[in-house]
């Protein structure tokens, strides 16, 4: 079963998801983070993570293109994702690059949940779960701002497609003297998040090519 990285909200262990439930279901209670190999998901919950990427990726943003590519399964592979009321809400995961890099893509948030800040916490969660391993991601070129925020850099040219997509970097932050940023300081950040945006293909990150 996944593991949650963090106490789930209602005392549900594990990362299961009720297939009847909605996007629509809110609850006041904080959205949970978890954290899973392919092989620790089970059933429900791979169902409603797909669910998710292809109700935003392809249907909703119309682009008929194959969001399954079979990186899912790879044993490296880890998704992320926060969840409210048994549901899946946000999502992203975190692929293995033949050069060490840790790759991260296919980052998504359900429409009704946008503006919260979920991109942002799912970021700052993949990145202490990479360490100190750098990160690439191809981003929206609309959204480099948005991750120029959490230490990423544009490294090429947008690509020529419908959708414009730059590569970026980030490399591991030097320690700070001022410690990590307050809880204050990541809610502001977070609330910056352009999650109203639906984005395109990869949400945030783009898709992983």
């Amino acid at each position: 079963m996944p593991t949650p990285a963090e106490p789930p909200a209602g005392g549900r262990p594990g990362g299961r998801s009720d297939a009847t439930a909605s996007y629509d279901d809110r609850v006041p209670a904080p959205a949970s983070l978890h954290v899973a190999a392919f092989a620790d998901l089970d059933a429900a919950t791979l169902y409603a993570l797909l669910r998710l990427r292809v109700d935003v990726f392809v249907v909703e943003q119309r682009c008929p293109y194959p969001e399954l590519d079979g990186r899912d399964t790879e044993p490296a592979t880890r998704h992320l994702w926060l969840e409210l009321s048994r549901t899946p809400v946000a999502y992203l995961r975190i692929l293995a690059e033949p050069d060490g890099a840790a790759r991260i893509g296919r980052v998504v948030v359900a429409p009704p949940y946008r503006g919260r800040g979920y991109a942002g916490r799912l970021l700052r969660a993949a990145h202490a779960h990479v360490g100190d391993r750098p990160c690439v991601l191809a981003a929206q070129a609309h959204l480099a701002g948005f991750y120029a925020r959490y230490g990423y850099r544009v490294t090429g040219p947008p690509s020529e497609e419908d959708i414009p997509h730059v590569p970026m970097l980030r490399t591991p932050p030097a320690p700070a003297s001022g410690g990590p940023a307050s809880p204050a300081e990541q809610r502001r950040q977070d609330e910056t998040d352009p999650e109203a945006h639906p984005g395109r293909r990869g949400d945030h990150a783009g898709a992983d090519r």
